[in-house]
C-alpha cells in the first residue's frame, strides 16, 4: 500500500478508564485504579445491569460492563453505587474545556461521555510533539480530576482509536502510524477494531477473513460486492486509512427525524403498552415542535419479551405531516393493532418521527381545524417549559403503566 497520497495528522484518541466507577471513586476520596467499584443502573433491581466497574473489580473477579447486579461478588470491600448520569455529564464537559487548553474547539470531536478526539497539528512550538501533548494531557486529568485515561496516537481518527482500544488501555499511551498497521493492527481478529460486530465477524469469518490481515489482503472486489460501502470501509480500515474530516463543527446539523424509545421494567401487556406509547409520542412531538418540524412518516417498534422473543418494526406515512400528538398516536396504534401477535408481553418500545417538514411549509387542510389542535400542543410545550417537565401531564401518564413520572428523574435512562 501506497500512503504517500494520504493525510497524515497528529490526531490523540483520549479514553477515560472505567469512567463512571473512576467518577464515583474520586468523590469517595478513593483511588480509581485500586478500588473495587460498580456503578449499577438500579440497586434496588436484581437485574440492573452494571454500568461500571473499577480496572481492581474487572482484576479480581471479571466483573464488566455486561453483567448484572446479581452478579456482583458478595465482598464487603466491594462499593456499590447507583449511577449519578448529571454527574458524570459534568465532569465530561470539563475534560472538552480542558481539552480546549491545547487545540482549538474545532480540532475537538467529543465521541462520546468517556472519549474524544483531538487534532494537535501545528502545536509543536507551544507544547512539543504529540507525545509530550498526550503525557501533558495525561498528567493534567490525574492532576484536575484524578481520572487516569488511555491515550491513542495516529495519523488519523481510526488508527488513533483502534490502537487506544487495542494497546494504550494496557500501556497508558500508544502511537499508531500508518506504517505500524501490520504490526499493531493486522494479528488481532477481525471483530478486535471499530465498526465490527458479531454479525459481520460471523459473515467474514465464512469468507475464511479471521484476521485483520487477511481482511486487508482480501480482494477488494470480492469484499464490495458482498458488503456494498460497508465492506468497502472496512477494507480500508484494515489498511489504517480513514478519510473523515479531523478538523470542523462535529455536531449534527441537520435532524432527520425524533425518536423515543424505552426499556420497560417489567412486562407490558396489550392493554399497558397503549399508555407507553402515548407518552412516547408525547415526547416526539414535544421535540418536532421545539424544532418548528413537522414528520409525514410513523414508525412504531416493539420487542418482545426474550421467553418469546421477536418483535416488529413497522411505518406508515400519513397525507399531511403533523407535530400534534394524537395524530401520531393514531398511527402508531394502528401498527401496533395490525401487527401485534396478540399474545407477547412487550419489553421495549420505541417511536419515531421522520420525512420533516418546516412547520411553515405545510399545506392546511380545507376540511379540519387543525390550528386548536396544535395550539393545545404548544399550550402544554409552554407550560412544561415554565414548570418542569411534569407540570401538566395526560392522566394516562398517572397510571402504572405511564413512563413520564420514572423518566423526568433520569438522564439518558439513568438516575441523574
Amino acid at each position: 500500500m501506497d500512503y504517500s497520497t494520504y493525510p497524515r495528522n497528529d490526531v490523540l484518541c483520549i479514553d477515560i478508564r472505567s469512567f463512571y466507577a473512576s467518577v464515583e471513586a474520586v468523590k469517595l476520596g478513593l483511588d480509581p485504579m485500586k478500588t473495587m467499584l460498580a456503578v449499577v443502573g438500579d440497586p434496588n433491581r436484581s437485574g440492573s445491569i452494571v454500568l461500571a466497574a473499577s480496572p481492581e473489580l474487572k482484576r479480581r473477579y471479571g466483573i464488566s460492563n455486561v453483567s448484572r447486579f446479581f452478579e456482583l461478588p458478595n465482598d464487603p470491600d466491594v462499593h456499590i453505587i447507583p449511577a449519578h448520569m448529571a454527574d458524570y455529564l459534568h465532569v465530561s464537559v470539563e475534560i472538552t474545556k480542558l481539552m480546549n487548553q491545547y487545540a482549538p474547539k474545532t480540532a475537538i470531536h467529543p465521541y462520546s461521555v468517556d472519549e474524544v478526539w483531538i487534532t494537535v497539528n501545528g502545536l509543536k512550538k507551544l507544547f512539543g510533539g504529540p507525545w509530550e501533548i498526550a503525557e501533558q494531557i495525561k498528567s493534567d486529568m490525574l492532576e484536575t480530576f484524578g481520572l487516569t485515561c488511555s491515550i491513542g496516537i495516529g495519523d488519523n481518527k481510526f488508527l488513533a482509536k483502534v490502537v487506544m482500544d487495542l494497546h494504550a488501555k494496557k500501556h497508558g499511551i500508544v502511537e499508531c502510524r500508518y506504517e505500524d498497521v501490520k504490526e499493531k493492527l493486522w494479528p488481532f481478529p477481525v471483530e478486535a477494531i471499530w465498526g465490527i460486530g458479531s454479525r459481520m465477524k460471523r459473515n467474514l469469518n465464512r469468507m475464511g477473513i479471521i484476521t485483520l490481515g487477511q481482511l486487508a489482503n482480501f480482494k477488494l472486489e470480492r469484499i464490495k460486492k458482498r458488503f456494498g460501502v460497508m465492506g468497502e470501509q472496512l477494507y480500508w480500515h484494515a489498511w489504517g486509512i480513514d478519510l473523515s474530516p479531523v478538523y470542523g463543527n462535529f455536531t449534527k446539523t441537520e435532524q432527520k427525524g425524533f425518536g423515543h424509545g424505552i426499556s420497560l421494567l417489567r412486562d407490558y401487556t396489550k392493554d399497558e403498552v397503549a399508555t407507553c406509547i402515548l407518552d412516547l409520542c408525547e415526547e416526539v412531538c414535544r421535540r418536532a415542535r421545539t424544532a418548528g418540524k413537522v414528520g409525514k412518516t410513523i414508525h412504531l417498534g416493539i420487542s418482545y419479551t426474550k421467553e418469546t422473543a421477536g418483535g416488529f418494526s413497522r411505518s406508515r406515512s400519513i397525507t399531511h405531516p403533523s407535530n400534534v400528538t394524537m395524530d401520531i398516536y393514531r398511527i402508531c396504534m394502528q401498527l401496533f393493532n395490525q401487527f401485534y401477535d396478540g399474545n407477547s408481553n412487550i419489553r421495549h418500545v420505541y417511536v419515531t418521527l421522520d420525512q420533516l417538514f418546516e412547520k411553515r411549509e405545510t399545506q392546511l387542510d380545507l376540511f379540519e381545524d387543525r390550528s386548536k389542535k396544535n395550539d393545545i400542543g404548544y399550550v402544554m410545550d409552554a407550560i412544561r417549559d415554565r414548570f418542569g417537565s411534569t407540570a401538566i401531564l395526560r392522566a394516562s401518564s398517572y397510571t402504572d403503566a405511564g413512563i413520564i413520572l420514572d423518566r423526568s428523574t433520569k438522564i439518558g435512562g439513568h438516575k441523574a
